[in-house]
């Protein structure tokens, strides 16, 4: 059930979890055991495998777990009048915020988080919620809260049986599926000062998570993107991406979104036949990557012809993007008033 852009909620008869993000990577945990879901993006794929738990029988194969109480999400979150005698005022409100959030009244949670904000879990849900609403100046503070005590994340999502995940945009064609975790509290850090165009802050979060995940290349992704967001036409930050981007691969979507980047920069320093080179060995791959991915490298490799005076290929790669989006960039317009055919 899709309760906002960005937030959904699963329901069956055997429970219920709680789900931020559309589609992507998601682990959710139900009375049927856990079970991983990894999409690709754009394409409608999904692969998911479902762990249970249990002993092996004698044929090799993994008993089933025994299966949890088949309580409705709102029974789950919903306390009792004696329990909520014992139940600490904090926390009964961060309960009462998920329960609103489990039957789409996610504009109704906001306060009972906020009310819970001196619990990790309670501050990490208002500041994302805060940033969905686009208030980053009451969400920065909440989400650097969170980034501070993250050894407490996830607690109370774990105490009522709750699963978090949610999709961040890294860059237009990229989205990254994190949780109530340090990586998640900085990268939503990443984005709330994005928003509110606070590069340098956003930029030593993402020092950070560099140090403390040095091949994740999500983090290298958003920290590319910021980079070029802030500094693209700057010959010294198009220099810092190329080093960046060095050794990068094409194994994933992550990886073909920093070679694009790597070919804007190089075109960026008039290296327009190495960015040309690294586009067209990137194209070579088009299985499991998103339209508007491919799209973006055929572009900057018309771009790359239109600098190395190859107009009859700068308007085949032109022509072959407005098949597919006559929309995108300004392709239209190039191939109307700067490009003649034949």
């Amino acid at each position: 059930m899709k309760i906002a852009p960005g937030l959904t909620l699963n329901l069956s008869k055997s429970g219920g979890s709680l789900s931020v993000g559309p589609r992507g990577a998601k682990l959710t945990v139900g009375a049927r055991g856990r079970r991983a879901t990894v999409g690709i993006p754009g394409t409608g794929l999904f692969y998911t495998q479902t762990a249970y738990g249990g002993r092996r029988g004698k044929s090799g194969r993994r008993a089933p777990a025994e299966k949890a109480p088949a309580l409705p999400p709102e029974d789950r979150l919903t306390l009792g009048f004696f329990k909520r005698l014992v139940t600490p005022a904090g926390e009964k409100s961060f309960v009462d915020g998920c329960r609103e959030l489990a039957q789409g009244r996610y504009a109704a949670a906001l306060p009972h988080f906020v009310a819970s904000t001196h619990l990790t879990d309670g501050a990490f849900m208002a500041g994302f919620l805060y940033l969905k609403q686009e208030h980053t100046d009451k969400a920065i503070p909440l989400l650097e809260q969170a980034a501070r005590d993250y050894r407490q994340l996830g607690g109370y999502f774990g105490k009522y049986d709750l699963t978090l995940t949610f999709n961040l945009p890294i860059t237009e064609e990229a989205q990254a599926h994190v949780g109530p975790t340090l990586r998640g509290a900085l990268l939503t850090l990443v984005e709330a000062y994005q928003m509110a165009e606070n590069w340098n802050a956003a930029y030593k979060r993402l020092q950070r998570l560099r140090k403390l995940e040095s091949d994740d290349v999500v983090i290298l992704l958003s920290m590319v993107e910021l980079l070029w967001q802030a500094n693209h036409g700057n010959e010294e930050t198009c220099r810092h991406i190329v080093k960046l981007t060095k050794d990068v691969g094409n194994d994933s979507c992550v990886h073909t979104a920093l070679r694009l980047y790597k070919a804007r920069s190089l075109n960026g320093l008039n290296m327009h036949s190495a960015a040309r080179d690294i586009l067209t060995q990137t194209l070579r791959r088009r299985k499991d990557r998103p339209k508007d991915l491919m799209l973006a490298l055929r572009y900057e490799r018309a771009l790359a012809y239109e600098s190395l005076g190859q107009p009859k290929r700068t308007r085949s790669d032109l022509e072959k993007v407005f098949a597919q989006d006559p929309d995108f960039e300004d392709v239209a317009d190039r191939l109307k008033t700067r490009l003649p055919s034949g």
